[in-house]
């Protein structure tokens, strides 16, 4: 399964070092595409683009926002939703918008809405939970110990 994370800004410290920390434990797990845009109407043409027939992707696969309102899971539950979607054989590309969230028509070309959480939270650190989130299902997947 090809993963992918969307997000609007370009990471700053100290937050560019945890997200490097946890693309590198990903790597042999689930390896993440980080791509960085520059403000919401660029995310906005980036998912379009996906979408669209004849687009550069040959499959947009499940595109994921991930936003206050979303669904809220424990560990485990990433882990067996993140199963789900390996078993589909799809690209999976989450999105993260930048300060005031994701624009309601991103948010709304979206097949899943998942939250981090009930607490507000820094998008660049939503980065770095999103793909910490991401390591432990994946060590959970393989039935390995998931606490550093």
């Amino acid at each position: 399964m090809k993963v992918e994370l969307i997000a609007v800004g370009k990471i700053k410290p100290p937050f560019a070092e945890a997200e490097a920390h946890y693309l590198k434990l990903l790597k042999p797990l689930m390896p993440v595409e980080v791509t960085e845009t520059r403000d919401d109407d660029a995310l906005g043409r980036q998912v379009k683009s996906a979408l669209a027939t004849g687009g550069n992707r040959p499959d947009p696969g499940t595109i994921v926002a991930l936003e206050a309102g979303g669904r809220d899971m424990t560990s485990e539950r990433w882990a067996e939703w993140l199963d789900q979607r390996r078993h589909d054989g799809q690209r999976l590309t989450l999105l993260i918008g930048g300060p005031e969230g994701l624009p309601g028509e991103v948010s709304g070309m979206a097949d899943h809405r998942l939250s981090l959480g009930p607490q507000t939270m820094a998008h660049q650190l939503a980065r770095v939970v999103l793909l910490e989130q991401l390591f432990r299902a994946s060590k959970i997947l393989a039935g390995q110990k998931y606490h550093l």
